[in-house]
């Protein structure tokens, strides 16, 4: 069956394709971006650079962000659907297109989806997607020439997405939500005592100057279990 275009009360759902200071142990924290510039979508639609520039500024301007939702919210549209599984901390245009940081809630669908996308050997969703109402566009009229030119959008919502139309537009970033527990245990792992994982944690390799010479093997076993915890 084909994806189709969603559209329901004027809103256009359109499937585009889905570190860091700021970030605090446990957070569930992804980037990329939700819309690229310039790039055909299997809708024939192009969004032109500055089209999210009034949406943006209003939403600033007011703290009233888009949405961040799962799937569109669904195809059902239940309550459930509807409620967002976490925030955007950043989002802004580049010459690229519609760059956002997000940050997912401590909620079940939000750990799903962040789960989904630090599966290894591959992310099992990647793709992003806006909800917006067009504002200003022109049609094309020429065969080679876009179904429409999107000048100005409102920035309704902006989904994590199974299936994009836009395959540009996708998470960049998926940062690891580790606690300190879990630093302990990787660290406790390669030999280091509890004393020794935590003051490693307090001041570094520096922590861990009582042995008197750091086994360059149990360096190389340490780096290794923090850059796996790190995703």
């Amino acid at each position: 069956m084909a994806t189709q275009h969603l559209e329901c009360n004027l809103i256009e759902v359109k499937l585009a394709s889905p570190e860091e200071e700021g970030v605090e142990a446990g957070d569930m924290v992804f980037s990329g971006y939700g819309a690229v510039f310039g790039n055909l979508d299997s809708y024939g639609d192009v969004i032109q650079k500055g089209a999210f520039k009034e949406t943006l500024k209003n939403a600033k301007k007011n703290d009233r962000w888009p949405a961040l939702l799962m799937q569109h919210g669904g195809w059902a549209v239940t309550a459930d659907d509807m409620t967002p599984i976490g925030i955007f901390t950043e989002l802004e245009e580049d010459d690229v297109g519609l760059k956002f940081t997000a940050k997912l809630a401590d909620i079940t669908r939000a750990r799903e989806a962040y789960n989904l996308m630090k599966m290894k050997p591959r992310p099992a969703i990647t793709g992003m997607s806006i909800g917006y109402i067009a504002k200003k566009f022109t049609v094309g009229t020429k065969p080679d020439e876009p179904r429409r030119t999107l000048h100005q959008v409102e920035l309704m919502e902006i989904s994590l997405v199974t299936f994009p139309a836009n395959d540009k537009a996708r998470v960049q970033a998926v940062k690891s939500g580790w606690s300190v527990r879990d630093m302990e245990r990787a660290l406790r792992d390669v030999g280091l005592t509890q004393a020794e994982a935590k003051r490693f944690m307090a001041e570094g390799y520096k922590g861990l100057a009582t042995r008197d010479v750091l086994d360059p093997d149990l360096k190389s076993m340490i780096e290794r279990n923090i850059s796996i915890l790190k995703g």
